[in-house]
């Protein structure tokens, strides 16, 4: 098979590895299209010391079944039925997994990001069963790759409890923030708003149904004052950088709550007058339960047209590393943008 590897950073090449197989317990899977995520982004040039030269990248992913593993005949899972899969595997026996919060296993490991796994940059894989999930034949298959960042996204809005009838401000208007955007308004949110300071991102941001602000033009607080008529009761940072903190405290009102699922930077620097005084909470974000994975695939097997905004382009194995490049470069692209590995496969 063929596969994206991370030669050096800054460079992706496509290169032959050997078939996997399917162990037990294990599904194989002829992969279509993964996308592009941030962190896939800050991987390959080096930012976040989470992936290394030689690996294979990709966790956003969907394809279709391959073969089936030793002891998983009887799961209901066929030969040639589109899927795609959670990527956080976890030990489903400690604390954290009996209480529905994978996310939070001592012993978890991701797919995409752990460098001893060969993942979805790859035109097959195999994964756990337990993590695979069908999709139906009608809904257009690329939208599957788009299944992992809304679940990122439910999971965020859902730390924020965000519920009917809310005001929510989403500041980053990316992949992400269109994501949550998407999983505000599946929970309820009666408005929402997103500052982005990209024009096309805005654009896009708004036929996702948010009313969008440019930051650069009045202060958030004031813009978010204007359209709501209050502070909003919930703000999703999907940035996550020391100005984003501090808007969406700002823009919050007291005793309101800022999920951060952003992670532009490592360490930031609060006003805790804003946390304490003013009794705002802010809560952290990471991954998902397997619950808000299935939510979200759910939704997505649903269908809806929107879900096509969210695709930018897509690109083949031979131009990844040019779609990576430009990212990197903050190219202007408004949305995901997906690679797809079902075509040239070889029989090593």
């Amino acid at each position: 098979m063929q596969a994206l590897e991370l030669k050096d950073f800054g460079q992706l090449a496509v290169v032959d590895r050997k078939n996997p197989t399917a162990g037990p317990g294990q599904v194989l899977i002829d992969v279509v299209a993964t996308g592009i995520c941030g962190s896939d982004i800050h991987g390959y040039t080096g930012e976040n010391g989470r992936r290394h030269p030689g690996q294979v990248m990709g966790h956003e992913s969907v394809g279709r079944i391959a073969a089936l593993g030793p002891g998983t005949e009887n799961g209901g899972l066929v030969l040639g039925q589109p899927v795609t899969f959670n990527p956080l595997i976890s030990c489903t026996k400690c604390e954290a997994c009996r209480a529905g919060q994978q996310q939070h296993c001592p012993e978890r490991t991701v797919i995409g990001v752990d460098p001893s796994i060969v993942s979805a940059f790859a035109q097959q894989l195999a994964v756990p069963a337990a993590n695979v999930v069908p999709l139906s034949p009608g809904t257009p298959i690329v939208y599957g790759a788009l299944i992992e960042p809304l679940a990122v996204a439910f999971h965020a809005v859902r730390r924020a409890r965000v519920h009917t009838g809310q005001k929510v401000l989403v500041i980053g208007g990316g992949p992400i923030g269109q994501s949550v955007i998407l999983a505000a308004l599946q929970e309820g949110a009666a408005q929402v708003l997103v500052s982005e300071m990209d024009p096309e991102r805005r654009a896009l941001c708004a036929l996702l149904g948010a009313t969008p602000l440019d930051p650069s033009t009045a202060p958030l607080e004031e813009q978010v004052r204007a359209a709501f008529g209050s502070l909003a009761d919930t703000t999703v940072d999907a940035v996550g950088i020391k100005p984003t903190i501090a808007c969406a405290l700002a823009a919050t009102r007291f005793g309101g709550v800022v999920s951060l699922v952003g992670m532009g930077s490592p360490e930031l620097v609060i006003n805790a007058y804003r946390v304490s005084t003013e009794e705002r909470e802010i809560v952290g974000s990471f991954c998902y339960t397997n619950q808000d994975f299935r939510d979200a695939a759910a939704w997505v097997d649903q269908g809806s047209p929107v879900l096509a905004e969210l695709i930018t382009r897509e690109v083949s194995m031979e131009d990844a590393n040019a779609a990576f490049a430009g990212l990197a470069a903050a190219d202007g692209t408004p949305g995901k943008v997906l690679v797809r590995l079902d075509s040239s496969r070889n029989s090593q």
